[in-house]
């Protein structure tokens, strides 16, 4: 009443303020009865349209360390540009508007259209962009469609990888363009380039779920699974686990609101017994061959004391990081179908070769422990040795005359260890040494730890005790002395023999990898130890018998006038070795040939094991001994650094 009272006063600032009121009153319920009566059903509707999605976030992939903790596989944050196309709905409108009134389309057409005007806008954009930021951007009006009909709710990427001045640039004006966002994404990146390359492996594109994810997802965002090497034998420890993001998505297909269900569990560390500094010496050293990049060979560096494999060189070689963006044909078409080069093959583990006169070292021991080999006994070499009258005889590069096993050794006669491998128990006990070497099967160095399977290795040919029947021939027991015929192996196989040798009869399991260490400690990947030095299996053979192998392994390196090995003689560190050719025969004739040199050093307590095979090489002393030789005199540099720099920390 008192309010009634005062208007009915003349004052006119009071009567003006109640129509006010009045008035807003009256609007504030038309629009009341507007959105709650007329619009009630449109709102429904889109109620009812707006739906969640779930996104699948890759994990931030763990990083592969040398045996020192020096990333060999790593990754470093690139921040790409997005474009959101729910704020950009007014331009798609106004294109579509203006387009409409120019081309006045038929019905049948108006889609058509519609998809004109939103790539002129998005086209409007990109060139704005490109412009303001420096940079070339192009897309392709198939892509951008594809786009908008499958993943209309997630940002559409325009640039990637930007540059420092550019992410500058967009600092200063970050809303000058509607809709532009700036994402950070980990890239994987190989800082030593091709080092390590086979080792290391190659990943592809792939966005799948793995164990203990969810299985299915509206959308996946961009992710990438190891194919090879140890990006694929460890994938599921480096990859981690994916994160889980709601998005809210309305009735046009446009993202409203996001959510984080899960935060992605990064993925764990891998460290290596591998040193990088010695990984790059054994490549560099396979590079400085005759044959110079285009050399295909392997180099396998092992420590007898332990297995540890301290580096593993394959050529020729390729660059990993290739296939983190799109491969160009020219990369495409060298790695996958150079049959003669083959870039992407590891011929440390995945190729097989005859080992030729490396294996004579089997073939001495053999004839040692049997007792049918006196080491002083003299023999006589005719040059050749014919296994029947008949048959094709077996020639030896060795000259003819007077030869003790020393002289044989050296020389590499294949006479000599041809007529002792004959003998009688000889054979098989060349067998069961090779089988005690477990020459024929892998070592699994590379298994792949989540099916247990070994795809990347070739267990090689080798026969068995129970295969010598009436099957076996002479001309079999000929072939096996000398290191063909019925016997292939892997480089690496060879470094598990020559370091048996060294460490007096240990056949060790190699050790590739020595931990797999989570980033969190609440992660999903757990702690991994491979212990060191795992024994697989015992030569039997007796002390004395591999010394004598030793002297005259040293006598091969040493002895400059008829040694083979001279090449690889590295002063004050006495080496041991033992130079291979090895002769591929098609058809009855020998199109090519396989050369190694097996070394260790120093002899009397021997740290290294090395072995060189490089393939088509001239004979294994002039090609592959060298090459050796470059590894231990670097090697003996290196740990007169590593002593200096111990001093200097303990001072």
């Amino acid at each position: 009443m008192f309010i009634f009272d005062q208007l009915k006063r003349d004052d006119k600032g009071l009567r003006y303020l109640a129509i006010t009121m009045f008035v807003g009153c009256v609007i504030l319920c038309v629009g009341l009865w507007y959105i709650q009566i007329v619009s009630a059903r449109e709102y429904r509707e889109n109620l009812h349209s707006q739906v969640l999605r779930t996104v699948r976030v890759p994990a931030v992939r763990g990083k592969i360390v040398d045996r020192n903790g020096t990333p060999i596989a790593d990754n470093r944050p690139i921040y790409n540009l997005d474009l959101y196309l729910a704020d950009l709905s007014p331009a798609f409108r106004s294109n579509y508007t203006r387009l409409k009134k120019e081309l006045q389309p038929v019905p049948e057409r108006r889609a058509m259209v519609q998809r004109w005007a939103r790539f002129r806008a998005i086209t409007n954009i990109t060139g704005r962009v490109s412009s303001w930021l420096d940079r070339p951007i192009q897309i392709a009006e198939t892509d951008f469609n594809r786009h908008w009909n499958t993943v209309r709710a997630l940002p559409l990427p325009i640039m990637r990888d930007l540059t420092r001045s550019q992410i500058a640039r967009f600092a200063e004006k970050p809303q000058s363009i509607r809709g532009l966002d700036l994402r950070v994404e980990a890239l994987r990146i190989y800082p030593h380039g091709s080092t390590a390359a086979h080792l290391l492996g190659y990943m592809t594109r792939d966005d799948s779920s793995v164990e203990n994810e969810d299985a299915y997802f509206h959308y996946r965002l961009p992710d990438w699974k190891g194919r090879s090497g140890l990006e694929r034998m460890f994938d599921r420890q480096l990859r981690g686990l994916a994160g889980t993001k709601s998005i809210m998505v309305n009735y046009l297909g446009y993202r409203m609101d996001e959510t984080f269900l899960r935060d992605p569990d990064p993925g764990g560390n891998v460290m290596l017994s591998i040193d990088l500094r010695i990984q790059k010496i054994a490549e560099h050293a396979l590079r400085s061959t005759e044959f110079g990049d285009q050399v295909r060979g392997a180099v396998v560096v092992m420590d007898p004391r332990n297995g540890d494999v301290l580096a593993m060189a394959s050529a020729p070689t390729y660059n990993p990081q290739a296939f983190t963006r799109p491969i160009s044909y020219h990369s495409w078409t060298n790695y996958y179908s150079n049959a003669d080069l083959k870039p992407l093959v590891n011929r440390c583990t995945q190729h097989q070769f005859h080992p030729g006169s490396i294996f004579k070292i089997i073939t001495a021991l053999a004839a040692l422990e049997t007792g049918q080999l006196n080491p002083a006994e003299q023999m006589w070499n005719e040059g050749s040795y014919r296994p029947h009258p008949s048959s094709r005889p077996v020639r030896d590069l060795a000259p003819q005359g007077w030869y003790d096993l020393r002289r044989a050794f050296i020389k590499s006669s294949n006479v000599y260890f041809i007529q002792h491998g004959v003998k009688p128990g000889v054979r098989d006990m060349m067998v069961k040494i090779g089988r005690k070497l477990h020459l024929g099967e892998a070592t699994y160095v590379l298994m792949d730890q989540v099916t247990k399977r070994n795809y990347q290795e070739v267990g090689g040919r080798f026969p068995k005790l129970d295969q010598l029947n009436a099957r076996w021939r002479h001309g079999d027991t000929v072939q096996l002395s000398i290191g063909q015929g019925p016997v292939s192996v892997t480089p690496l196989q060879m470094a598990v023999m020559i370091s048996a040798i060294a460490n007096g009869g240990h056949v060790l399991w190699p050790r590739m990898v020595m931990e797999v260490a989570p980033n969190d400690p609440e992660s999903s990947v757990k702690r991994q130890w491979i212990p060191p030095a795992r024994v697989r299996d015992h030569l039997g053979v007796s002390e004395p018998h591999l010394k004598i192998l030793h002297e005259i392994m040293q006598a091969d390196v040493e002895d400059i006038d008829d040694g083979t090995g001279w090449r690889a003689y590295t002063p004050g560190f006495p080496i041991g070795g033992k130079t291979g050719t090895a002769q591929i025969e098609k058809n009855g004739r020998i199109v090519d040939q396989t050369t190694w040199f097996a070394s260790f050093g120093p002899v009397q307590s021997p740290r290294y094991s090395i072995v060189v095979m490089v393939e088509s090489g001239q004979s294994g002393g002039s090609t592959c001994a060298p090459v050796a030789g470059r590894i231990y005199k670097e090697l003996v540099k290196l740990e007169e650094l590593d002593r200096q720099n111990l001093v200097r920390r303990a001072n």
